[in-house]
């Protein structure tokens, strides 16, 4: 696994919010390529989709989570899709929180991950994806390690 949270998801943690929180309303972008060394750092790759609730626009359609157990936060029973904006074979994902903007960022709030068949933060049925077809994310969770 390789899940990174930038400086601000960090920051915020510690604070006063929860993953939940920081996440609802975001949305999720996945990535071709290797993930950058830091969710601070800009997207590295090309941005192969945007996952939102039943690919609606990000404004409009951000994702949701549901109850979080046991450390982990699993997403809503909601349909997490995109559209395929670009051929390619997904390697990393980025999510956003509310707002969120790309680039390299201390202040933005998110958490990059590793995509893949098995064994990946996000795991999908085939990393090869087609332009213009439908990805739909049926399983997702985020965890907080335990000490």
């Amino acid at each position: 696994m390789a899940l990174r949270q930038s400086t601000s998801t960090r920051t915020a943690l510690a604070g006063t919010r929860g993953l939940k929180d920081i996440y609802n309303g975001g949305f999720l972008d996945i990535y071709s390529g290797g993930q950058p060394a830091s969710a601070d750092y800009a997207e590295t790759g090309s941005k192969l989709v945007r996952i939102t609730i039943a690919s609606g626009g990000a404004a409009t359609a951000g994702i949701t989570f549901g109850t979080a157990a046991a450390g982990l936060l699993p997403k809503s029973g909601t349909s997490w899709s995109g559209v395929v904006l670009l051929a390619g074979v997904a390697g990393w994902f980025r999510l956003y929180g509310t707002g969120g903007t790309s680039g390299s960022s201390e202040s933005e709030r998110r958490t990059d991950g590793n995509v893949g068949v098995s064994g990946s933060d996000l795991v999908l049925a085939n990393t090869s994806l087609t332009l213009s077809s439908t990805l739909t994310i049926d399983t997702f969770t985020l965890g907080v390690p335990a000490a």
